[in-house]
């Protein structure tokens, strides 16, 4: 996936670009970024034989594997996000292992794997298009600002394609045991009772979520790598692996922190039956309030616990998974 940037690079551009790497993972596989991150560039030899499908089949897989390993800590964050106010991990869990044993835990997960092909192939091929539009008849280098509008934009359209199956992937988490026979019947009873408009609901403050995420990623990461250099100006060397490393970490982290309160709403109003509710509990401006009058700022951060604690295992499966079946395929990570 980033094989071209790590053969171009050397000495410190192939740190910089190990470094890419890492961030890349760890994005893809925090609440927002696993749906907001930008797509991968690919080389023009891969472009010309084929291999870019490979990568993106190989990814696909991956993507799916670890979600499906990480799917429990998904649905308990679901839970805590919607669920009653001041309840713990621990009775969460229980409750939720009550209605419906282990099993239960994994409701909602088949959506979530199936719409990673399409969502996938969309992305790509609306980042490649609006890269040639922001690029026009030259042949320069897009910079990283450029990349991120290209990303950002491909990453809003493939949302737009998608969104009504992120929307039934938290219907479905949220089942109880025999509320409904399969999918068919939830999308029934969805715009039976709450019209076409339920497909999309929670769909402003999820666009939203990329200005704070990936804007706040870029900007401390780039602050915090330009302060070290600033601060020793007479090291011929240039920051070491692990202190970029560490500035990608704090940057995505604090990237996370400040986007996930619009997470929480759009689970909220993904979640939310407005044919049984008041209206206002149905806007992103009603729930929002809501949640502030009844449990204050901490209750804009509920479920974000499990959240976090998803992110190694999940980059850890995803890492080994796309680096073997990407193998079997006949491509290389690096």
């Amino acid at each position: 996936m980033f094989e071209q940037e790590v053969v171009a690079g050397a000495g410190t551009e192939f740190l910089e670009d190990l470094v890419l790497l890492f961030r890349y993972l760890y994005l893809r596989y925090l609440d927002i970024g696993e749906d907001m991150n930008v797509p991968d560039d690919f080389t023009q030899s891969e472009m010309q034989t084929g291999k870019w499908w490979r990568h993106l089949a190989a990814g696909g897989f991956a993507g799916a594997i670890s979600r499906t390993c990480t799917a429990p800590l998904d649905r308990l964050k679901i839970f805590l996000q919607v669920g009653a106010e001041r309840q713990t991990i621990r009775e969460t869990l229980s409750s939720m292992l009550k209605d419906g044993g282990v099993t239960c835990l994994w409701r909602g997960n088949l959506i979530n794997v199936i719409k990673i092909a399409p969502e996938s192939a969309i992305k790509f091929a609306a980042y490649e298009q609006i890269k040639r539009l922001i690029r026009g008849d030259s042949n320069k280098t897009l910079g990283i600002y450029e990349r991120f509008i290209s990303g950002a934009s491909a990453g809003a359209i493939s949302q737009t394609a998608i969104y009504p199956l992120e929307v039934m992937k938290t219907r479905l988490a949220l089942r109880k045991t025999g509320q409904y026979k399969n999918a068919w019947e939830l999308i029934r009873k969805m715009y039976k009772h709450e019209g076409a408009y339920t497909f999309y609901r929670g769909y402003i403050p999820n666009i939203l979520g990329i200005i704070p995420y990936a804007g706040i990623d870029l900007a401390v990461y780039e602050t915090l790598k330009k302060s070290y250099i600033k601060a020793y100006p007479n090291n011929n060397e240039q920051p070491s692996f692990f202190l970029l490393l560490a500035c990608g970490s704090a940057s995505s982290t604090l990237g996370q922190v400040c986007s996930y309160p619009l997470a929480l709403i759009r689970t909220r109003l993904q979640a939310t039956d407005c044919s049984k509710n008041d209206l206002q509990k149905c806007t992103m401006r009603g729930v929002a309030k809501t949640i502030l009058r009844n449990e204050g700022i901490t209750g804009l951060y509920r479920g974000i616990t499990p959240n976090f604690i998803k992110v190694i295992p999940a980059v850890s499966i995803s890492y080994v998974v796309y680096e073997y079946s990407s193998r079997i395929l006949g491509v290389n990570m690096t």
